[in-house]
């Protein structure tokens, strides 16, 4: 009979190999236990934040980048109701199940400053939920947003200067003077250029951006602060131009766009938010290069800004306005969205939106106007 041989030298590397691949799947296993662990236990953790958000901001509010910083760095996460500003201050500001939000984030500091006030109950405002903290939080100022041989034609008529690469509209009384006396775009220089000289708008009774522009043209025209005196002076002054500025788009997105899709011809000025251009640039890169040479962003002396504000209900509504002191969200929000944030309008190397003729401070600005002072302007446009 045969012997039966056993090879215990082969054996033992092939136990081994087996015992070696057993250790590595425990581990792998252990590995996706204590991940699926700590997922749900982070996920156990991030606290749900409900906010009314006003318009304007939409973009950066939605942006991934945003979002991972809230949830990884301050443990929330955000759910934003879109709700109109005037609907913020005389509507009851609650979710569907009757509970406050954590926060308000208006598009427009008046509306912040009205919310504050107690209700008018003889307008039919409702009552207000109490503000624990908040303040101005995202800003841009208004500008005028023209073509290169329009620039060039208000710079000669000593309307506008240039002062190393950045436009500004150094004599805005006389530009809106041209603009009621009905000047024509051939009476400067520009013989391609059909009708009077124009700055296309929003409407003011309808949209908060031009509202905000027809406070700085009071302002302006008031000498830099509007009083109970010299408001109703300066009124039908304003009536006047807003007359003469014919028909308005209701949102500045879609002016914006009128003005790049359409041109120097049909749009050779309007009026605009400095972080539109920023967010172009960054969303659509190709399409401002083609643009970008010809394009000028004029800064009126003076100018407005207009404020986003978040105003806090909780406590978890004070974590997300903390947050926005974050270098990292306010560099986001300044590099690809235009918003300036932080003390002062915040410090930026403005280099990097890689956008041509935006300054680093803007310096010479106008006080936003009261809520009665806006509404005593709108009621004035609207009287026939």
């Amino acid at each position: 009979m045969a012997d039966i041989i056993i090879d215990n030298d082969n054996k033992k590397p092939n136990q081994r190999l087996i015992g070696f691949v057993i250790l590595v799947i425990l581990i792998f296993i252990v590995a996706i236990v204590v991940a699926i662990k700590g997922f749900n236990n982070r996920e156990n953790n991030i606290t749900k934040v409900f906010g009314a958000v006003g318009g304007g901001k939409e973009n950066l509010l939605a942006d991934e980048e945003f979002n991972n910083i809230l949830t990884e760095k301050y443990g929330i996460s955000v759910v934003n109701i879109s709700k109109s500003n005037g609907k913020l201050v005389k509507d009851p500001v609650k979710k569907e199940d009757g509970s406050k939000f954590d926060f308000i984030f208006f598009s427009d500091q008046r509306f912040y400053d009205y919310y504050k006030t107690p209700a008018d109950k003889l307008n039919g405002e409702a009552d207000r939920d109490t503000v624990l903290s908040g303040s101005l939080t995202l800003n841009t100022p208004i500008v005028i947003y023209s073509w290169d041989i329009v620039v060039d034609s208000l710079i000669k008529e000593n309307i506008v200067a240039e002062n190393n690469g950045i436009y500004y509209i150094t004599n805005m009384d006389k530009l809106l003077n041209y603009i009621l006396e009905g000047k024509t775009w051939k009476e400067i220089g520009l013989n391609n250029l059909y009708g009077s000289i124009n700055i296309a708008s929003t409407d003011p009774i309808t949209s908060s951006p031009g509202a905000t522009y027809y406070g700085l043209l009071l302002s302006i025209m008031c000498g830099g602060e509007v009083t109970e005196d010299n408001i109703e002076q300066n009124l039908p002054k304003l009536k006047e131009f807003y007359n003469k500025s014919g028909y308005m788009n209701n949102t500045p997105a879609d002016l914006f766009d009128m003005y790049l899709k359409t041109g120097v011809g049909a749009k050779p000025m309007i009026v605009d938010y400095e972080k539109s251009i920023i967010d172009f640039a960054n969303s659509n890169p190709d399409g401002y290069a083609q643009v970008k040479d010809k394009i000028r962003i004029l800064y009126p002396i003076p100018t407005i800004w207009n404020s986003h504000c978040i105003a806090t209900l909780t406590e978890n509504g004070n974590k997300y306005y903390n947050a926005f002191n974050d270098k990292d969200i306010q560099q986001l929000a300044w590099n690809k969205y235009g918003f300036r944030t932080g003390v002062t309008g915040g410090n930026y190397d403005v280099s990097s939106v890689g956008v041509n003729g935006v300054p680093q401070t803007i310096d010479t600005t106008v006080s936003g106007l009261r809520m009665n002072i806006y509404t005593r302007l709108i009621e004035f446009l609207k009287e026939k």
